[in-house]
Protein backbone atom coordinates (compact mmCIF):
# COMPACT_ATOMS: atom_id res chain seq x y z
CA UNK A 1 0.00 0.00 0.00
CA UNK A 2 1.27 3.44 -0.86
CA UNK A 3 1.77 5.78 2.09
CA UNK A 4 -0.76 8.55 2.56
CA UNK A 5 0.17 12.01 1.35
CA UNK A 6 -1.13 13.33 4.69
CA UNK A 7 1.48 11.95 7.03
CA UNK A 8 1.44 12.60 10.77
CA UNK A 9 4.45 14.72 11.61
CA UNK A 10 6.13 11.96 13.59
CA UNK A 11 5.87 9.49 10.72
CA UNK A 12 6.95 12.07 8.19
CA UNK A 13 10.02 12.95 10.21
CA UNK A 14 11.20 9.37 9.86
CA UNK A 15 10.49 9.31 6.15
CA UNK A 16 11.37 12.69 4.79
CA UNK A 17 12.48 15.14 7.43
CA UNK A 18 15.58 13.14 8.27
CA UNK A 19 16.83 13.56 4.74
CA UNK A 20 19.92 15.26 6.13
CA UNK A 21 22.05 15.63 3.08
CA UNK A 22 19.05 16.16 0.85
CA UNK A 23 17.86 19.16 2.83
CA UNK A 24 20.66 21.28 1.40
CA UNK A 25 18.70 21.45 -1.84
CA UNK A 26 17.39 24.84 -0.72
CA UNK A 27 18.90 27.36 -2.33
CA UNK A 28 13.85 32.10 -32.21
CA UNK A 29 14.94 29.11 -33.72
CA UNK A 30 13.53 27.78 -37.01
CA UNK A 31 9.88 27.69 -35.92
CA UNK A 32 7.26 27.50 -38.68
CA UNK A 33 5.00 30.56 -38.65
CA UNK A 34 2.08 31.84 -40.70
CA UNK A 35 -0.46 34.66 -40.52
CA UNK A 36 -2.81 34.36 -37.59
CA UNK A 37 -6.02 32.57 -38.39
CA UNK A 38 -7.13 31.05 -35.10
CA UNK A 39 -8.12 32.92 -31.97
CA UNK A 40 -5.74 31.97 -29.20
CA UNK A 41 -2.87 31.01 -31.51
CA UNK A 42 -1.83 34.50 -32.50
CA UNK A 43 1.25 36.57 -31.83
CA UNK A 44 1.72 40.21 -31.03
CA UNK A 45 3.41 40.53 -34.43
CA UNK A 46 0.21 39.14 -36.06
CA UNK A 47 1.86 35.78 -36.57
CA UNK A 48 1.15 32.36 -35.12
CA UNK A 49 2.77 28.98 -35.29
CA UNK A 50 1.55 26.83 -38.17
CA UNK A 51 0.82 23.67 -36.20
CA UNK A 52 -0.02 21.65 -39.30
CA UNK A 53 3.31 22.50 -40.93
CA UNK A 54 5.17 21.71 -37.71
CA UNK A 55 3.46 18.33 -37.35
CA UNK A 56 3.73 17.28 -40.99
CA UNK A 57 7.42 18.16 -41.42
CA UNK A 58 9.30 15.00 -42.41
CA UNK A 59 12.86 16.25 -42.88
CA UNK A 60 15.53 14.42 -40.92
CA UNK A 61 18.28 16.96 -40.22
CA UNK A 62 21.31 15.91 -38.23
CA UNK A 63 20.78 17.44 -34.79
CA UNK A 64 23.69 17.93 -32.43
CA UNK A 65 24.82 20.03 -29.50
CA UNK A 66 24.02 23.66 -30.27
CA UNK A 67 21.18 22.93 -32.69
CA UNK A 68 17.92 24.76 -32.02
CA UNK A 69 14.49 25.35 -33.49
CA UNK A 70 11.41 23.38 -34.47
CA UNK A 71 13.29 20.21 -35.49
CA UNK A 72 14.92 20.04 -32.06
CA UNK A 73 11.58 20.60 -30.33
CA UNK A 74 10.01 17.89 -32.49
CA UNK A 75 12.72 15.42 -31.48
CA UNK A 76 12.42 16.41 -27.80
CA UNK A 77 8.69 15.74 -27.85
CA UNK A 78 9.15 12.35 -29.51
CA UNK A 79 11.86 11.42 -27.00
CA UNK A 80 9.59 12.48 -24.14
CA UNK A 81 6.74 10.35 -25.50
CA UNK A 82 9.17 7.43 -25.73
CA UNK A 83 9.96 7.87 -21.99
CA UNK A 84 13.41 9.33 -22.60
CA UNK A 85 12.90 12.80 -21.18
CA UNK A 86 15.05 15.80 -22.05
CA UNK A 87 13.67 17.63 -19.01
CA UNK A 88 12.04 20.82 -20.24
CA UNK A 89 11.08 20.89 -23.91
CA UNK A 90 12.63 24.12 -25.14
CA UNK A 91 13.79 23.70 -28.75
CA UNK A 92 17.48 23.71 -27.79
CA UNK A 93 19.89 20.79 -28.13
CA UNK A 94 21.84 20.97 -24.88
CA UNK A 95 23.47 18.47 -22.54
CA UNK A 96 20.25 16.84 -21.30
CA UNK A 97 19.12 16.12 -24.84
CA UNK A 98 22.49 14.69 -25.83
CA UNK A 99 22.34 12.33 -22.84
CA UNK A 100 18.80 11.23 -23.66
CA UNK A 101 19.54 10.68 -27.34
CA UNK A 102 22.38 8.35 -26.34
CA UNK A 103 20.11 6.56 -23.86
CA UNK A 104 17.39 6.18 -26.50
CA UNK A 105 19.89 4.89 -29.05
CA UNK A 106 21.17 2.34 -26.54
CA UNK A 107 17.64 1.17 -25.73
CA UNK A 108 16.71 0.77 -29.40
CA UNK A 109 19.90 -0.81 -30.69
CA UNK A 110 20.91 2.20 -32.75
CA UNK A 111 24.39 3.46 -33.51
CA UNK A 112 25.53 5.35 -30.42
CA UNK A 113 26.28 8.92 -31.54
CA UNK A 114 24.51 11.27 -29.16
CA UNK A 115 23.19 13.07 -32.23
CA UNK A 116 19.81 12.72 -33.90
CA UNK A 117 20.73 10.86 -37.07
CA UNK A 118 18.44 9.74 -39.90
CA UNK A 119 18.37 6.30 -38.28
CA UNK A 120 17.30 7.87 -34.98
CA UNK A 121 14.62 9.98 -36.69
CA UNK A 122 13.23 6.86 -38.35
CA UNK A 123 12.98 5.09 -35.02
CA UNK A 124 11.39 8.09 -33.26
CA UNK A 125 8.81 8.47 -36.03
CA UNK A 126 7.43 5.00 -35.39
CA UNK A 127 5.32 7.05 -33.00
CA UNK A 128 2.99 8.73 -35.49
CA UNK A 129 1.04 10.91 -33.05
CA UNK A 130 1.27 14.67 -33.80
CA UNK A 131 4.06 16.37 -31.81
CA UNK A 132 1.93 19.45 -31.12
CA UNK A 133 -1.75 19.67 -30.21
CA UNK A 134 -4.21 22.43 -29.42
CA UNK A 135 -5.48 22.88 -25.89
CA UNK A 136 -8.19 25.19 -24.59
CA UNK A 137 -7.38 26.76 -21.24
CA UNK A 138 -10.18 25.92 -18.81
CA UNK A 139 -11.72 28.00 -16.04
CA UNK A 140 -10.23 25.55 -13.55
CA UNK A 141 -6.76 26.04 -15.06
CA UNK A 142 -7.04 29.81 -14.81
CA UNK A 143 -8.50 29.79 -11.30
CA UNK A 144 -5.26 28.53 -9.74
CA UNK A 145 -4.68 29.31 -6.94
CA UNK A 146 -1.38 31.00 -7.78
CA UNK A 147 0.95 32.61 -5.29
CA UNK A 148 4.55 33.77 -5.36
CA UNK A 149 6.95 31.53 -3.45
CA UNK A 150 8.92 33.52 -0.85
CA UNK A 151 12.68 33.01 -0.78
CA UNK A 152 12.72 32.98 3.03
CA UNK A 153 11.91 29.56 4.46
CA UNK A 154 10.10 31.01 7.48
CA UNK A 155 7.77 32.87 5.12
CA UNK A 156 7.16 29.70 3.12
CA UNK A 157 6.18 27.98 6.35
CA UNK A 158 3.29 30.44 6.71
CA UNK A 159 1.73 29.31 3.42
CA UNK A 160 -1.06 26.73 3.35
CA UNK A 161 0.37 25.19 0.16
CA UNK A 162 3.38 25.77 -2.11
CA UNK A 163 1.33 26.27 -5.27
CA UNK A 164 2.38 27.35 -8.75
CA UNK A 165 3.25 31.02 -9.12
CA UNK A 166 1.38 31.49 -12.42
CA UNK A 167 -0.85 29.84 -15.01
CA UNK A 168 2.13 29.73 -17.37
CA UNK A 169 4.16 27.76 -14.83
CA UNK A 170 1.29 25.33 -14.22
CA UNK A 171 0.76 24.68 -17.93
CA UNK A 172 4.51 24.42 -18.51
CA UNK A 173 4.70 21.58 -15.97
CA UNK A 174 1.62 19.84 -17.36
CA UNK A 175 3.04 19.83 -20.88
CA UNK A 176 6.73 19.38 -19.94
CA UNK A 177 7.71 22.63 -21.62
CA UNK A 178 9.69 25.67 -20.50
CA UNK A 179 7.65 28.80 -19.96
CA UNK A 180 9.80 30.60 -22.53
CA UNK A 181 9.12 28.00 -25.23
CA UNK A 182 5.42 27.86 -24.33
CA UNK A 183 5.35 31.60 -25.00
CA UNK A 184 7.23 31.11 -28.27
CA UNK A 185 4.79 28.46 -29.43
CA UNK A 186 1.95 30.87 -28.80
CA UNK A 187 3.49 34.12 -29.96
CA UNK A 188 3.61 35.61 -26.49
CA UNK A 189 -0.16 35.26 -26.09
CA UNK A 190 -1.42 36.09 -22.60
CA UNK A 191 -2.91 32.88 -21.26
CA UNK A 192 -6.45 33.00 -19.93
CA UNK A 193 -9.57 30.84 -19.71
CA UNK A 194 -11.14 30.07 -23.07
CA UNK A 195 -7.97 30.65 -25.11
CA UNK A 196 -6.86 27.91 -27.48
CA UNK A 197 -3.11 27.41 -27.26
CA UNK A 198 -0.48 25.15 -28.85
CA UNK A 199 1.28 22.69 -26.53
CA UNK A 200 3.58 19.65 -26.83
CA UNK A 201 1.70 16.38 -27.12
CA UNK A 202 3.29 14.53 -24.19
CA UNK A 203 0.47 12.16 -23.28
CA UNK A 204 -1.03 9.04 -24.75
CA UNK A 205 2.05 6.92 -25.42
CA UNK A 206 2.04 3.53 -23.69
CA UNK A 207 4.27 3.18 -20.64
CA UNK A 208 7.21 0.75 -20.55
CA UNK A 209 6.41 -2.71 -19.25
CA UNK A 210 8.20 -5.07 -16.85
CA UNK A 211 10.51 -2.58 -15.18
CA UNK A 212 12.80 -4.35 -12.73
CA UNK A 213 15.40 -1.91 -11.36
CA UNK A 214 16.94 1.54 -11.51
CA UNK A 215 20.47 2.43 -12.55
CA UNK A 216 21.97 5.88 -12.03
CA UNK A 217 24.96 7.06 -14.04
CA UNK A 218 26.74 9.72 -11.96
CA UNK A 219 28.94 11.10 -14.70
CA UNK A 220 26.04 11.10 -17.19
CA UNK A 221 23.51 12.47 -14.70
CA UNK A 222 20.94 10.05 -16.05
CA UNK A 223 18.53 7.77 -14.21
CA UNK A 224 17.68 4.64 -16.19
CA UNK A 225 14.78 2.26 -15.61
CA UNK A 226 15.88 -1.25 -16.59
CA UNK A 227 14.10 -4.51 -17.34
CA UNK A 228 15.11 -7.87 -15.88
CA UNK A 229 17.82 -8.24 -18.56
CA UNK A 230 19.18 -4.78 -17.60
CA UNK A 231 18.03 -3.20 -20.85
CA UNK A 232 16.94 0.46 -20.56
CA UNK A 233 13.20 1.03 -20.77
CA UNK A 234 13.19 4.71 -19.83
CA UNK A 235 15.64 7.49 -19.02
CA UNK A 236 15.44 10.78 -17.13
CA UNK A 237 17.93 13.62 -16.49
CA UNK A 238 18.85 14.21 -12.85
CA UNK A 239 20.78 16.58 -10.63
CA UNK A 240 23.00 15.15 -7.90
CA UNK A 241 25.22 16.33 -5.07
CA UNK A 242 28.65 17.70 -5.80
CA UNK A 243 31.74 15.70 -4.93
CA UNK A 244 32.99 18.19 -2.36
CA UNK A 245 29.98 18.37 -0.06
CA UNK A 246 27.47 15.59 -0.62
CA UNK A 247 28.53 13.13 -3.34
CA UNK A 248 26.07 10.50 -4.44
CA UNK A 249 27.53 7.24 -3.08
CA UNK A 250 28.48 4.48 -5.51
CA UNK A 251 26.80 1.16 -4.80
CA UNK A 252 23.40 -0.45 -4.30
CA UNK A 253 20.30 0.85 -2.52
CA UNK A 254 16.58 0.23 -2.91
CA UNK A 255 13.33 2.16 -3.06
CA UNK A 256 11.97 2.25 0.50
CA UNK A 257 8.74 4.23 0.23
CA UNK A 258 6.71 6.65 -1.85
CA UNK A 259 5.09 9.86 -0.65
CA UNK A 260 2.95 11.86 -3.07
CA UNK A 261 2.75 15.59 -2.36
CA UNK A 262 5.19 15.43 0.58
CA UNK A 263 5.53 18.13 3.16
CA UNK A 264 9.01 19.33 4.04
CA UNK A 265 10.83 20.10 7.27
CA UNK A 266 13.60 22.67 7.08
CA UNK A 267 16.07 21.83 9.84
CA UNK A 268 19.12 24.11 9.76
CA UNK A 269 21.00 21.71 12.06
CA UNK A 270 21.14 19.26 9.16
CA UNK A 271 22.39 21.87 6.69
CA UNK A 272 26.05 22.67 6.28
CA UNK A 273 25.55 26.23 5.05
CA UNK A 274 22.35 27.23 6.85
CA UNK A 275 22.29 30.49 8.85
CA UNK A 276 23.00 29.73 12.50
CA UNK A 277 19.94 31.64 13.66
CA UNK A 278 17.52 30.09 11.12
CA UNK A 279 14.50 28.46 12.80
CA UNK A 280 13.34 24.92 12.16
CA UNK A 281 10.06 25.06 10.23
CA UNK A 282 7.61 22.81 8.42
CA UNK A 283 6.67 23.69 4.84
CA UNK A 284 3.38 22.62 3.29
CA UNK A 285 3.05 20.36 0.25
CA UNK A 286 2.74 21.57 -3.32
CA UNK A 287 4.62 21.59 -6.65
CA UNK A 288 6.84 24.45 -5.44
CA UNK A 289 7.71 22.65 -2.22
CA UNK A 290 11.52 22.15 -1.99
CA UNK A 291 11.10 18.39 -2.67
CA UNK A 292 8.46 18.88 -5.35
CA UNK A 293 5.40 16.76 -5.88
CA UNK A 294 6.83 13.28 -5.21
CA UNK A 295 9.32 11.64 -2.82
CA UNK A 296 10.78 8.17 -3.38
CA UNK A 297 12.74 7.33 -0.24
CA UNK A 298 15.86 5.18 -0.46
CA UNK A 299 17.16 2.60 2.00
CA UNK A 300 20.36 4.59 2.43
CA UNK A 301 19.56 7.04 5.25
CA UNK A 302 18.90 10.66 4.27
CA UNK A 303 18.66 9.94 0.54
CA UNK A 304 15.73 10.03 -1.84
CA UNK A 305 14.63 10.64 -5.41
CA UNK A 306 12.29 13.62 -5.61
CA UNK A 307 10.89 16.49 -7.62
CA UNK A 308 11.93 20.13 -7.68
CA UNK A 309 10.29 23.53 -8.07
CA UNK A 310 13.05 24.48 -10.54
CA UNK A 311 12.80 22.16 -13.58
CA UNK A 312 15.22 24.26 -15.63
CA UNK A 313 18.02 23.34 -13.19
CA UNK A 314 17.67 19.59 -13.57
CA UNK A 315 20.71 18.03 -15.18
CA UNK A 316 22.65 21.27 -14.89
CA UNK A 317 22.92 22.54 -11.31
CA UNK A 318 24.45 20.52 -8.51
CA UNK A 319 22.38 19.80 -5.41
CA UNK A 320 23.72 19.26 -1.92
CA UNK A 321 22.33 15.77 -1.71
CA UNK A 322 19.59 13.48 -3.08
CA UNK A 323 18.55 12.90 -6.68
CA UNK A 324 16.46 15.66 -8.23
CA UNK A 325 14.15 15.22 -11.22
CA UNK A 326 11.45 17.40 -12.76
CA UNK A 327 8.11 16.92 -11.03
CA UNK A 328 6.59 15.32 -14.11
CA UNK A 329 9.49 12.89 -14.54
CA UNK A 330 9.53 11.71 -10.92
CA UNK A 331 5.76 11.24 -11.13
CA UNK A 332 6.24 9.11 -14.25
CA UNK A 333 9.05 7.21 -12.53
CA UNK A 334 6.70 6.41 -9.64
CA UNK A 335 4.38 4.67 -12.11
CA UNK A 336 7.16 2.28 -13.16
CA UNK A 337 8.82 1.47 -9.83
CA UNK A 338 7.72 0.33 -6.40
CA UNK A 339 9.10 -0.30 -2.93
CA UNK A 340 11.89 -2.88 -3.06
CA UNK A 341 13.19 -1.89 -6.49
CA UNK A 342 16.99 -2.07 -6.56
CA UNK A 343 18.82 1.20 -7.24
CA UNK A 344 22.42 0.86 -8.43
CA UNK A 345 24.66 3.91 -8.65
CA UNK A 346 27.65 3.65 -10.98
CA UNK A 347 30.26 6.19 -11.89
Amino acid sequence: MRPSSKLPIGIFLTRVMTMGLCLAVLFTGDGVFAKAGRTGVRASANKSLDIEAFNSANESPLLHSGSKGSSVARAQILLDRAWFSCGEIDGRFATNMQRMVRAYQTAHGLRLTGTVTKETWKSLREDSAPPLVRYTVTDKDAAGPFEKTPSDMSERAKMKALVFESLEEALGERFHVSVAYLRQLNGGLKLQAGEEIVVPNVSGNSQPQKAASIEIGKSERVLYVLDAQRRPLAGFPISIGNEKNDPLPIGAMAIKNEVKNPTFTYDPKLLKNAPKDAPKVDVAAGPNNPVGSMWLGLTKPHWGIHGTPNPSNVGHSETNGCIHMTNWDVERLSILVKAGFKVVVRQ
